[in-house]
C-alpha cells in the first residue's frame, strides 16, 4: 500500500477521454509466461518489495521492449520521500523468466529533482530484450557510507501507447494565442507562462519542418504535482538551448469567471484530442521532435536538465 500510494502521487494518470485510467502499480507476469515469478528464490511476489531499509517506487507507467527509461523514487518505512543526490544507487536488471540470478545489465541511474529539495527521482535507461516479467535489484549508499538494498518486479510490454523514439509524431491541432486573442492566461494554467510556448499548434510546428519540444503539462490541475516543476525545467532548458517549444494542457479547460476551470465528466477531468492522439497515460510528459517530424526523445514525469539539453542537441543535429 505504501508503494502504490506514492506511485499515484509520482505520476498522475491520464487516459482516453472521458475517464482517466490508472498506472500499473501491481504488475504481474503476462498470461502464458513460462515461469512462475512469484516463486523465485530471493525475489518478492509481483507488486511487493523486499528491502533492508529503503523502498523503491517505480513511477513510470510505460515499460516496453527496447531502450527503456525508468523513473524511480525512494521512500522510507514511514512513507517519507528520501531520494536525494546524497544517496547513490546501483541498479541490476533481470529478465526473470530467463535468469533470476544473472542480470542483463547493471546501471548507475542519474538523479533529478522533481520538486527541488522535496521530491527526488532516479532515472535509469535499461534495455529490455523481451516482454514479460523483469526485476530490479537496487543497492543504495548514503553519504555516510551506509548501505541498503531492495528488490522488486515489474512487467514489460511489447509496445506502449505513446509514440516511441523514431516514430512519426502525430499531427494535431492544439490551442494557440491566435485562438484567444493573444491572452495566454486563457489557454495556460501556468502561473508564469512563456507566451512562445503557445505561439503555434503542433500541426503547424510539424509543417515547419524544424525541431521542437512538445510538453503535456498542466501546472494548476496536475494529478502528480510534477507538471509545474517539470514545465519550469523545460522552460529553463529551452531558454539555454533555443528551440521551438509547445505546451499542451492535457485536459479540457474552460474560461469561467475570469479563470481557467477544468471540464468534468462524471467528476473527473476530460482529456483533449492531443492527449488522446499521443496516447499519454500520465502527466507530465515531454517529447523532443526532430525536423523530420519523428520523435527524438520521450520523457515521462520528470526530466533532468542535462537529459533534455542532450535531446535538443540531437534533434538540432539530426
Amino acid at each position: 500500500m505504501l508503494v502504490a500510494g506514492l506511485l499515484a502521487a509520482c505520476a498522475g494518470s491520464v487516459a482516453t477521454s472521458p475517464t482517466p485510467g490508472t498506472a500499473d502499480a501491481s504488475p504481474v507476469a503476462p498470461a502464458g509466461s513460462a515461469c512462475n515469478t512469484d516463486a523465485l528464490p530471493g525475489w518478492p511476489k509481483a507488486g511487493q518489495v523486499t528491502t533492508s531499509g529503503i523502498i523503491p517506487v517505480l513511477a513510470s507507467s510505460e515499460k516496453v521492449v527496447g531502450k527503456g527509461r525508468l523513473v524511480f523514487s525512494l521512500i522510507d518505512q514511514a512513507n517519507k520521500p528520501v531520494a536525494s543526490p546524497d544517496i547513490h544507487l546501483q541498479m541490476a536488471f533481470f529478465d526473470l523468466c530467463a535468469s533470476a540470478t544473472t542480470p542483463t545489465e547493471t546501471l548507475t541511474p542519474i538523479f533529478a529533482w522533481g520538486i527541488v529539495g522535496q521530491r527526488g527521482f532516479y532515472i535509469a535507461t535499461p534495455t529490455f530484450t523481451t516482454a514479460g516479467t523483469w526485476g530490479v535489484a537496487i543497492s543504495a549508499t548514503d553519504a555516510a557510507g551506509k548501505q541498503a538494498t531492495a528488490r522488486m518486479q515489474f512487467s514489460v510490454d511489447s509496445s506502449g501507447t505513446t509514440p516511441a523514439v523514431g516514430d512519426a509524431a502525430p499531427s494535431v491541432k492544439t490551442p494557440t494565442l491566435a485562438d484567444v486573442g493573444g491572452d495566454v492566461t486563457k489557454i495556460s494554467s501556468d502561473p508564469k507562462p512563456d507566451p512562445s510556448f503557445y505561439a503555434e499548434s503542433v500541426d503547424q510546428a510539424l509543417k515547419a519542418r524544424e525541431p521542437f519540444v512538445l510538453a503535456f503539462a498542466t501546472p494548476a490541475f496536475c494529478k502528480s504535482a510534477e507538471c509545474g516543476p517539470t514545465l519550469d525545467t523545460v522552460k529553463a532548458v529551452v531558454k539555454a538551448n533555443p528551440i521551438r517549444a509547445i505546451n499542451v494542457e492535457p485536459y479540457q479547460l474552460t474560461w469561467t469567471n475570469g479563470r481557467l476551470q477544468p471540464v468534468l465528466a462524471n467528476g473527473d477531468f476530460v482529456t483533449v484530442e492531443a492527449t488522446n492522439v499521443y496516447g499519454i497515460p500520465t502527466e507530465p510528459w515531454i517529447f523532443v521532435i526532430g525536423a523530420s517530424g519523428r520523435v527524438v526523445a520521450s520523457f515521462e514525469a520528470v526530466v533532468a536538465p542535462d537529459e533534455l539539453a542532450a535531446a535538443i542537441k540531437a534533434a538540432k543535429s539530426g
